[in-house]
């Protein structure tokens, strides 16, 4: 069994510079390697310098959502401050969230695992409750021992 459960959360939100991702949505391939090229044009860019600059605690989000019919792919940060221009403001409902807790080398080989156990094994184990859309993300909380550290969060509603 993965490690998940089912946790309240608070509403909350991130703020997050984006890509639109072109690949269909069962084509794990081709998404995972439009993440990785978008976090790594991020890094290189400056675009997460400037996210960390303004951010209010030291989570990195990377968020998933369907906006105007495009799949939309964001690395975001919780903030007080205003945000960027051409950032998008992400509303996350307060309510149950599946949360799926994990640990690997990289913060792309978490986003993977985390996404996989989420989506392929705990949302079809829980009892009770469904994804219905909406935003979703995977949270970079920190490092232990070399490892990245995260949790994926998906808001779900009873059923």
């Amino acid at each position: 069994m993965a490690n998940y459960a089912l946790e309240e959360k608070d509403s909350f939100t991130v703020v997050g510079l984006g890509t639109e991702l072109k690949s269909h949505y069962t084509d794990f391939a081709g998404l995972n390697k439009e993440k990785a090229d978008f976090w790594q044009a991020a890094d290189q860019d400056g675009t997460l310098e400037s996210l960390r600059a303004i951010a209010s605690n030291d989570y990195i989000f990377a968020v998933n959502e369907a906006v105007n019919g495009k799949m939309m792919h964001y690395a975001g940060v919780m903030t007080t401050s205003s945000a960027p221009e051409g950032a998008r403001i992400i509303q996350f409902p307060q309510g149950q969230y599946l949360v799926v807790k994990g640990e690997s080398e990289t913060a792309a080989e978490l986003n993977n695992t985390l996404s996989g156990i989420a989506f392929g094994q705990a949302l079809a184990e829980i009892k009770n409750y469904a994804y219905v859309g909406g935003p979703n993300t995977i949270v970079v909380t920190g490092r232990q021992d070399d490892l990245v550290v995260g949790e994926m969060w998906i808001p779900v509603v009873a059923q």
